[in-house]
């Protein structure tokens, strides 16, 4: 079995570098390919396809007598140089060409390699109905990042190599086929039609694609240029509600990256069973069809608009400037994130571009602190696709807001721009784009490169504040809790703004004012004086919270109530919010009660109400419960996902009441389905009847069929939350079977997991026994699931299924996450039985403690009083 690896020189975190991780680098460049051309005919009943590959290559130094090209269990049937049959060796993995003529400098070969594809196992995937879903459609697509372009044609597979590219396909005449580039030519052919899709704008081989489905076409422009959107017919009203914005996308990213988007069409096609959320081929985004919006989905889901809007932003960063290796992935995977945060600021507001960036920092920060810190820029894995995670996406998005407030504007724009026009048709590295900062602006960055892009990790501060009435001081002490007393190693040197806050009252309102101080932190603990007119009410550490970072305010209950009313950063109010709920306390639940009801912002609302949970006394239920009424559905759902904490039977029937009603929102009644359950798996003094649960989530599943199954999905999570009834997993365990709509199937896999941990020794083998079945199942999506109900369980024999999958599953993907979660369960296993019923007395213990505690405190409220 693996164990656990601590890279020693990681402060305590453990490695990104699993077993087996070695160093990548691109391979010699034997010359410059200049043009792929494909000609294919799809046998989509078979599953199969055969056809050629033409590849135009100019050849960079004399003499080369072989070529070695990637092609991953293919038929190679012929290999021609200018029109000559050349010996080659195939070895499954690698074709390699003995040429006749070695190359000659100047001279270009024109190589013609003919082949077949029997049941492809990546690359490229056939989608058809079967008797389980016998609704699915026919289609054909194709996924080529990271390296899996290999697997459908024969190619020099990694991003360095750029060149123009030609599709030419036939398809059953009843099927549109979509490819990079424009449609130079259609012809009809007894029962076939023939695509001819032709990219005349250099793009590296990943990014080659192509779809083939019965698709309604929705035609959109910007610009005199085709904006297309693809999905199956029935769909088109969802394609418009969840697409339609594109056009307004394409001018607002024109304009801020200073150049107008390069190619001639920009499509985007939603096929079924995609294993990304979406990808940005040259011009031809494909996308899940599970992005689609009906209208009461588009209520309170903007994953869909900020995944139209990333896909588009890479078309610049990804696709017109192209990375020349995956180590440095987060350039466009960081600026397609952060595209995301700006549109949100342009089409909303600055305060929800705020929240929305601390939600990509929590979700890089949840990965370091759980799963592995890492640099962002590294060339040694086993696999590249294991790069393609929080550090690249969501930590580059804070870099790339950081650089941006380190520069300002005016000077952040220049630097993209120059750095986009610089490298337009290019491949690049991260010193590119530190070079065109300094040539845009003068400014040299790479301090801020070092500690955050080219190692691990973040700072986290604590701050302590003190206020001296006869000199009229403000003491704060900042601390990098991050590094050890005798070890400078971690230790980070920003110059950080502290804002001192103060209100003026107006007629009607009551508006803040900042009195701030820009003070260099570079040790590991320093105290700051600074003399002031008056005290102030509020202190606002990193105002405007650009810096990436984790952030503990120790100050007074007043400072931080007032930081919470008063302060017009809302992810200072947030923090203000969490330092409250730490103090615990009658107090702290008044203020954020009123903020609950009072805060003009939604996310700051939603973080309020998780934190009124986390104080264990009666009164936080009455101020949470206020909260079911708020008009923003994201603030219900965050609301009755806060309940699951308050196990009572006061807040059982809250939520249970809100499932019976229904809301607007899917998301709120799926929330309120989970909710139920976790509360009635608590010790409550007043408990409903387990089969009253499980018959009320049973009508869930039976009635709430909807959109992508999200209602039925957290019925399903509810079920698991009955970790010791058998009637719940019976009904988990049916609907794992085949037949049953995938999204609910995957998410039952998933709670498979979850309800594990208090079943019986019998129904426990019952699980593994089915989860051993769904792992030989070899949808990417399905393993994903299997892995991560594997991962929860208690048992040595969940190990062992997941060692046998991450040995045969091809994807990288899973295989990681096999492996991590293979560590999980040894952690897991061998503490728990003992454990198991500590915890349940435990839980009863501070059940009773907070009843006790309540009533104190309501009793010192009424002396005071």
């Amino acid at each position: 079995m693996s164990q656990f690896y601590f890279d020693t020189d990681n402060n305590g975190h453990k490695s990104f570098e699993l077993p087996g991780a070695r160093p990548h680098y691109n391979p010699d460049r034997p010359g410059q390919v200049e043009h792929i051309f494909l000609d294919l005919s799809l046998d989509i009943a078979n599953q199969s396809y055969h056809g050629s590959c033409n590849i135009r290559l100019l050849p960079i130094r004399n003499g080369i007598d072989r070529l070695t090209l990637d092609a991953v269990n293919l038929n190679i049937q012929s290999v021609q140089v200018d029109e000559e049959s050349q010996n080659f060796d195939y070895d499954g993995e690698q074709l390699s060409i003995q040429l006749s003529q070695p190359t000659q400098v100047g001279e270009r070969l024109l190589i013609a390699i003919a082949y077949s594809v029997e049941k492809p196992q990546r690359g490229i995937y056939f989608i058809q109905p079967d008797k389980h879903y016998p609704n699915k459609p026919t289609q054909v697509w194709t996924q080529g990042e990271d390296e899996d372009s290999r697997f459908w044609f024969p190619c020099f597979d990694y991003p360095g190599q750029l060149s123009t590219s030609e599709i030419r396909v036939r398809v059953p005449k009843n099927l549109i086929a979509i490819s990079n580039g424009e449609l130079i030519d259609t012809q009809k052919d007894g029962n076939d039609k023939i695509y001819h899709w032709s990219q005349q704008q250099i793009h590296p081989t990943y990014l080659m694609t192509l779809a083939v489905g019965n698709f309604a076409e929705i035609c959109d422009e910007w610009q005199g240029k085709p904006v297309t959107y693809y999905v199956e017919k029935e769909r088109e009203k969802d394609a418009k509600l969840s697409m339609g914005k594109t056009p307004r996308m394409m001018e607002f990213l024109s304009e801020k990256y200073g150049y107008p988007y390069a190619f001639p069409k920009y499509a985007q096609v939603c096929v079924d069973d995609f294993i990304f959320g979406g990808m940005e081929n040259t011009s031809t985004t494909l996308l899940t069809d599970r992005c689609l919006l009906d209208e009461r989905a588009a209520l309170d889901n903007r994953t869909t608009e900020s995944l139209v809007v990333h896909e588009l932003a890479h078309q610049w960063f990804g696709d017109l400037v192209v990375i020349k290796h995956w180590s440095h992935a987060w350039i466009k995977e960081g600026m397609a994130s952060y595209s995301e945060v700006m549109w949100t600021e342009h089409e909303y507001s600055l305060e929800e571009a705020a929240y929305y960036r601390l939600l990509e920092a929590r979700s890089y920060l949840g990965e370091d602190s759980s799963r592995y810190r890492r640099p962002m820029v590294t060339h040694i894995y086993r696999e590249a696709i294991e790069l393609y995670d929080r550090h690249i996406y969501e930590k580059g998005s804070c870099v790339y807001h950081m650089i941006r407030a380190e520069l300002g504007e005016e000077l952040f724009w220049q630097a993209i721009q120059t750095f986009v026009r610089d490298n337009a048709h290019k491949t690049v590295e991260t010193i590119d784009l530190l070079r065109a900062i300094e040539k845009a602006t003068g400014r040299n960055l790479a301090f801020l490169f070092d500690q955050y892009v080219y190692r691990g990790g973040h700072p986290d501060f604590k701050v302590t504040y003190s206020w001296d009435g006869d000199a009229n001081l403000a003491k704060v002490t900042v601390t990098q809790t991050q590094a050890q007393a005798d070890n400078n190693k971690y230790l980070f040197d920003l110059r950080i703004p502290i804002g001192f806050g103060y209100t003026q009252q107006n007629e009607t309102t009551t508006d803040s004012k900042l009195s701030t101080f820009t003070v260099r932190v570079n040790e590991r603990e320093q105290s700051f004086y600074f003399p002031l007119q008056e005290k102030p009410l509020f202190i606002s550490f990193d105002v405007g919270n650009h810096f990436l970072k984790t952030v503990s305010l120790e100050y007074p209950v007043p400072e931080l109530k007032a930081q919470l009313e008063f302060d017009p950063d809302p992810l200072s109010r947030i923090y203000a919010a969490e330092a409250l709920a730490k103090k615990g306390g009658l107090e702290p639940i008044k203020a954020l009660s009123a903020a609950l009801q009072n805060d003009p912002s939604w996310g700051v609302r939603i973080e309020v109400a998780k934190q009124l949970a986390e104080i264990k006394l009666d009164q936080a239920f009455d101020g949470l419960v206020s909260g079911l009424q708020d008009k923003n559905a994201l603030v219900r759902r965050a609301v009755v996902q806060a309940l699951a904490k308050i196990k009572t039977y006061e807040s059982y029937k809250a939520v249970k009441g809100l499932l019976q009603d229904g809301d607007p929102s899917y998301y709120v009644e799926a929330a309120a389905a989970h909710t139920i359950g976790a509360i009635a798996s608590g010790n409550l003094e007043e408990k409903p009847k387990e089969e009253k649960v499980i018959k009320l989530l049973k009508s869930v599943l039976e009635e709430r069929a909807g959109w992508n199954e999200v209602v039925r999905s957290g019925a399903v999570a509810g079920l698991a939350e009955l970790k010791t009834s058998e009637a719940a997993l019976n009904l988990l365990l049916e609907y794992t079977k085949l037949g049953v709509p995938q999204p609910l199937r995957l998410a039952t896999i998933r709670a498979l997991g979850k309800i594990s941990v208090g079943q019986s020794p019998v129904n426990l083998e019952r699980i593994l026994e089915r989860l051993a079945e769904l792992a030989k199942e070899t949808f990417f999506l399905t393993q994903v699931s299997v892995v991560a109900a594997l991962g929860q369980m208690e048992t040595p024999k969940a190990g062992a299924i997941l060692r046998s999958l991450a040995d045969q599953t091809p994807d990288g993907r899973v295989r990681r996450q096999a492996d991590e979660a293979m560590a999980n369960v040894q952690k897991n296993v061998g503490t728990e039985s003992a454990l198991r019923s500590l915890r349940e007395e435990l839980d009863q213990l501070k059940q009773q403690n907070q009843q006790l505690v309540s009533r104190l405190e309501n009793l010192e409220a009424k002396a005071k009083s």
